[in-house]
């Protein structure tokens, strides 16, 4: 058995640093604008480490786009972590982000969405936010895509805590609330199309008697390396105004690792 322990503990990390560092994907850029009938994307990436230290780290993402019919077109993008150190939970969060747009190939077109969100590191037990909006595409090119979209949502967040650093929402565990919502997102190719930089970010100030702000961005990075292989780096940054009590207001993931990439034109 002692013998044998090397090599076990080497099973153990070749087996974390392909769950870590490898995630497959289909169809990296999901564009509700293409001509394309139906396109997915799928990643599952994490780490498991015991013996002087215990780490545990899951993440999961789905994504597909259908073309319902020749006006009306569905995405959904759905997105899982799960933390664990030294056996005590850090992250157990969900977050699911779904789409019906109306004519998308014109410049200006109208969407319906609706968003479910868990987060554990924030004490949020749940939160739902839906409304509508309308999207304007700056350019929409093979090597350039950028879009701004503005839209009106209505959200109802439960917390499982009720004290916030923002005392007029102490007393009470779920916040309802307005919200308009800016958001902008842009792909560009370079480089013969080796690199493709990607990002998005939106800012969600709620109507309340007391300022209630959300800001989110997201800058990635895909350097092709050689038949579908790619080098990734992705950055996540989220601030929200109003948290409980003892939860700082922002939080920044920064992941990197390599991707294999498959296409198929659907029409």
């Amino acid at each position: 058995m002692i013998g044998n322990q090397p090599d076990a503990n080497i099973r153990k990390a070749v087996f974390a640093f392909l769950i870590c560092f490898i995630s497959i994907k289909m169809d990296a850029q999901l564009n509700e604008s293409d001509t394309l009938g139906f396109q997915m994307r799928a990643g599952i990436n994490g780490i498991y480490q015991t013996g002087n230290v215990n780490l545990g780290v899951l993440r999961t993402r789905i994504e597909f786009f259908a073309k319902l019919s020749s006006d009306f077109k569905f995405k959904t993008q759905n997105n899982t972590l799960y933390q664990e150190f030294s056996k005590r939970k850090a992250d157990n969060d969900i977050n699911s982000r779904n789409y019906l747009y109306y004519k998308p190939e014109r410049r200006v077109y109208p969407f319906i969405m609706a968003y479910a969100q868990t987060n554990f590191r924030r004490q949020i037990a749940n939160r739902f936010f839906s409304g509508a909006g309308v999207t304007w595409q700056l350019a929409q090119q093979p090597k350039a895509v950028f879009k701004l979209s503005g839209s009106m949502v209505y959200e109802a967040t439960r917390f499982t805590n009720d004290i916030f650093n923002e005392p007029y929402y102490s007393g009470r565990n779920v916040i309802a609330i307005w919200r308009p919502t800016l958001y902008m997102a842009g792909v560009h190719k370079i480089a013969d199309e080796k690199i493709n930089i990607h990002y998005n970010a939106s800012w969600q100030p709620g109507i309340d008697q007391v300022s209630n702000q959300r800001l989110q961005a997201e800058l990635g990075i895909d350097c092709a390396l050689w038949k579908g292989l790619a080098l990734t780096a992705n950055y996540l940054y989220i601030n929200e105004q109003i948290v409980p009590e003892k939860v700082l207001p922002y939080d920044g993931i920064l992941t990197f690792g390599i991707v294999c990439q498959f296409k198929k034109n659907n029409r």
